[in-house]
């Protein structure tokens, strides 16, 4: 007689998703679709011009993705959001990668804004370099620029061919004599009217025709200036004209890849390496290359050309401005992005593969350039890897994976400012770095500051909302690490490792000292590391990093505050009455 079978208590298998059913009810419109795994989390986010098609794509046999195949095998779930345009679904899509990162999306993080060329609205206009938000009513603005040395070397030629002034009004207001600029040829010197108004503002005319690629034009005017000021025997006025020429007639011997045409389009290329994939940027305005910028996609994810650039298309072309056409060296996986970005710039454009001679020089130039930048950051990458290796064996830590640091900045204890920076991955990971306004501490005291700091740092690590470092440097002496490390001690995070960052003597580099706050584990004499010493200069790297970030929100926050007044925390006390106040009292002092 044979024994009756166990029950299984083994939890069932989930079921296999089914695609089908889910297809059947899914409409064919414009929208955004997520996938889902069977814990709920997001694997994977895309838009389409019709919803059932494209989803159906995904589920068919031998999907050309390695990648995309392998994320298909996770599905558990798949939710839709119907949107009224391609245009909309779009936005909403860019929206949900940058908030939600799925696993499986190719994700540019650009950190930093393009730079573009200012020339104010001002009687004599100032040209300089501006990064920020675009306001037309103040200024006028030429670019994108890819780079900031891009965008000062132009700066720099317009000074040299037209002279235009370049100050800030608060200095150009309050000059009695000609600057240095003036003096070395590189200004007119309107502030102390060495130039009227007419004039400049023919310079200004001109400078604005080079900018747009119109340098032909430009040329023609500065030869027929030259000779009207020949025939009237102004010979020093001629030679000033002739100088401007070869100047720019300079310029086009570099700029041998001009466009006579004077174009305004984008050079997008797409290149892997190795395993490493570049989408590499080229700008052409008014005919001009405005120079490159290589983008790698976050986290190193490695994926076919063509999806690299579907996905930067489409998520550059959100925030930046869309130019009247965009050359590539290979078609976009998605056919639906050329749709998507006219009807965001209300007008066709076209994404082409380039087929004019001068088009595809454009397009092997970029390509070439992607390669140069695979190749340094293979190199950066190698380089990062042996610093971090370096200074965790001097350490005696196994990994330095995640570094923050911390430094304090003030102009005699007014208006102190702390930063927190973060290195991870083999980079400055400019996302995550954080500065805090100090407040409620004795002016100057510096070890108040860092205690604060930190407190407010690590209080979101102990509370577990945040992630904790592999190391903390504290730019300082003893003192300051100290101070660190009480805080530390308080929340309960004393195993993490922290060194200060003692100056050597007469500051210069190479010959700091780390110093070990006494009641944390890693505690040790302090150690002087040789000037050489790739883990140093790891350490030199981040702590630099943070000083610049602390200096720089430190004067943001003094112009701020000594641009205001006390009278504007009062409440009831409006501008008006402030001015009435200051009038009858002569100033805070007098009423206080």
């Amino acid at each position: 007689m044979s024994e009756a079978a166990e029950p299984n208590n083994a939890p069932e298998a989930p079921a296999p998703f089914d695609h089908r059913t889910l297809l059947a009810s899914m409409p064919e419109l414009p929208g955004v679709y997520r996938m889902l795994d069977a814990s709920g989390n997001v694997l994977y986010v895309g838009k389409a011009k019709a919803l059932k098609k494209r989803v159906a794509s995904y589920f068919r046999d031998n999907h050309p993705s390695p990648r995309i195949a392998l994320m298909v095998r996770q599905i558990a779930k798949v939710e839709t959001t119907v949107t009224r345009s391609e245009a909309e679904a779009l936005l909403l899509e860019n929206n949900l990668i940058k908030r939600l990162s799925p696993r499986y999306n190719i994700l540019f993080r650009d950190d930093k804004s393009y730079p573009y060329i200012l020339v104010s609205k001002d009687e004599f206009p100032r040209i300089a370099y501006y990064r920020g938000s675009l306001d037309s009513r103040r200024a006028e603005y030429f670019g994108p620029y890819p780079s900031a040395s891009a965008v000062r070397d132009s700066v720099h030629l317009l000074q040299r061919m037209f002279r235009l002034r370049t100050c800030e009004d608060s200095v150009y207001a309050n000059r009695s004599r000609p600057c240095l600029l003036h003096q070395i040829k590189r200004c007119s010197a309107p502030c102390v009217g060495l130039i009227d108004a007419a004039a400049y503002a023919e310079d200004l005319r001109l400078a604005r025709l080079f900018l747009q690629g119109r340098q032909q034009e430009v040329i023609r005017a500065l030869g027929e200036a030259m000779a009207q000021a020949s025939a009237n025997l102004a010979f020093e006025k001629a030679a000033i004209y002739r100088d401007q020429i070869q100047s720019l007639r300079h310029v086009q011997e570099k700029q041998h890849m001009e466009s006579a045409r004077g174009e305004d389009f984008d050079v997008i290329v797409a290149v892997e390496e190795g395993g490493t994939v570049c989408v590499n940027l080229a700008m052409v305005r008014g005919g001009l290359h405005l120079g490159d910028r290589a983008h790698f996609p976050a986290g190193g994810i490695s994926c076919p050309p063509a999806e690299a650039l579907s996905a930067f298309l489409q998520q550059h072309y959100l925030d930046h401005p869309i130019p009247e056409r965009i050359l590539v060296n290979l078609p976009p996986d998605d056919e639906e992005i050329g749709e998507a970005l006219a009807a965001i710039a209300e007008r066709a454009v076209p994404i082409v593969e380039a087929r004019q001679a001068m088009h595809r020089v454009w397009v092997e130039m970029a390509v070439q350039n992607a390669q140069l930048a695979i190749v340094a950051r293979k190199t950066t990458l190698t380089l990062q890897g042996k610093r971090q290796q370096a200074l965790a064996e001097a350490l005696g830590l196994e990994s330095v994976e995640r570094i923050e640091c911390f430094d304090i900045s003030h102009t005699q204890g007014e208006a102190t400012v702390a930063s927190c920076v973060v290195y991870q991955g083999n980079a400055m990971k400019k996302s995550e770095y954080r500065r805090f306004n100090i407040s409620g501490i004795q002016p100057g005291d510096d070890y108040a500051a860092m205690r604060q700091a930190v407190q407010r740092r690590y209080e979101k690590v102990a509370s577990g909302e945040s992630v904790a470092p592999d190391l903390i440097l504290i730019d300082g002496g003893k003192g300051q690490v100290s101070a660190a490390a009480g805080v530390m001690e308080e929340l309960g995070l004393s195993h993490l490792p922290m060194i200060g960052v003692a100056k050597g003597e007469a500051r210069k580099p190479g010959l700091e000292t780390l110093i070990f706050p006494e009641s944390l584990p890693n505690a040790r004499e302090p150690l002087q590391l040789p000037p050489e010493h790739p883990g140093l200069h790891l350490v030199q790297e981040v702590r630099d990093e943070a000083h610049r970030f602390a200096v720089s929100g430190h004067r943001a926050q003094r112009g701020k505050t000594r641009k205001t007044s006390r009278l504007e925390e009062i409440e009831g006390v409006g501008p008006k009455r402030r001015k009435a106040l200051i009038a009858q009292f002569g100033g805070l002092q007098g009423i206080v």
